[in-house]
């Protein structure tokens, strides 16, 4: 159903909220379902190893990439920003990495970039295929993809994804520090453009679009689906780091039961967290496109009472 198609049954009184509502908790409900299957735990802590694995490499070849641009301080500033996602405890092994890394001379930001270009591909794709196993199992994909093809479309995600964020931190830290060095603000009302909560929750959800229509299961998942499972996995992260910044701020002192490791306890909670909102977004795409076929093709018990 359009959004076209559902203004007018509105108009024409065609359209039951309750039976809207209903059908929504349903499908939610089917969703968490999948999300708590008894094996998913094991995919979510498969991708967070592999994530926490991958993320700093990535920081170092950022680092390398961006110092041939411009001033590593000034970049290791707007990274610090684009970090203000995560919640306090864990945004400090990001600043103390930046920090770090914007301090060492070029030549040796060169020499780890150039490592870590080896360590993180290699975490990076076991991490995707880590991801793409958990979701085909979320999805009850029948025909999964033999050794090569699964390999292969992991390779392509990682390649992908790995290039959208090169893209999306390009765009990101070039209007910062452009506008920063030159003060422009052709835009200075709109707080949301230069916000990192929107350019991470616009990236976010359209690539998981991307990877739940085309790398969850052998036949694309109907865009609708995707999307709204895309923005679902977003909007949990954003949650998620707020939810679990709140509850170390203002609620709980993690240090006192886990002293000088709670920061990495908190990045790991919060790592899981995030896969957790990824594959519930996976979940949530499959149950709405099991609903949407299901209301263009009728089962075959409605066939028979409707014929009776």
């Amino acid at each position: 159903m359009t959004f076209l198609e559902l203004i007018r049954r509105v108009r024409e009184g065609q359209w039951d909220p309750v039976h809207g509502l209903r059908l929504s908790l349903t499908v939610l409900g089917k969703a968490l379902s999948r999300l708590w299957g008894r094996d998913v735990m094991l995919y979510n802590g498969g991708v967070s190893f592999f994530v926490m694995l991958a993320i700093f490499p990535a920081l170092a070849i950022m680092m390398g990439l961006y110092s041939l641009l411009s001033d590593p301080t000034q970049v290791a500033a707007q990274g610090e920003a684009m970090a203000r996602v995560m919640p306090d405890a864990a945004r400090l092994i990001f600043q103390s990495e930046l920090m770090r890394l914007s301090r060492a001379p070029p030549e040796t930001v060169s020499v780890q970039s150039g490592m870590a270009l080896l360590i993180g591909g290699y975490a990076s794709h076991r991490g995707f295929k880590a991801l793409l196993a958990g979701l085909s199992f979320i999805h009850d994909e029948d025909k999964p993809r033999g050794f090569l093809s699964f390999n292969l479309i992991a390779l392509a995600v990682t390649i992908a994804a790995l290039a959208a964020l090169a893209i999306l931190s390009m765009v990101f830290f070039g209007f910062r520090i452009l506008g920063e060095t030159f003060d422009l603000r052709p835009l200075r009302g709109a707080l949301w453009l230069y916000s990192e909560w929107t350019w991470a929750s616009v990236g976010m959800t359209l690539g998981m679009a991307l990877i739940y229509r085309w790398a969850m299961s052998r036949e694309p998942v109907e865009w609708r689906a995707s999307l709204l499972g895309g923005a679902a996995a977003a909007g949990l992260c954003i949650f998620a780091s707020w939810a679990l910044g709140y509850y170390v701020t203002d609620i709980a002192e993690l240090g006192v039961t886990y002293g000088s490791v709670a920061t990495v306890v908190i990045f790991l909670i919060w790592l899981s967290w995030n896969v957790n909102a990824v594959f519930f977004g996976g979940a949530l795409a499959t149950e709405v496109e099991i609903a949407v076929h299901r209301r263009r093709v009728p089962l075959a018990s409605e066939l028979v009472g409707l014929r009776d």
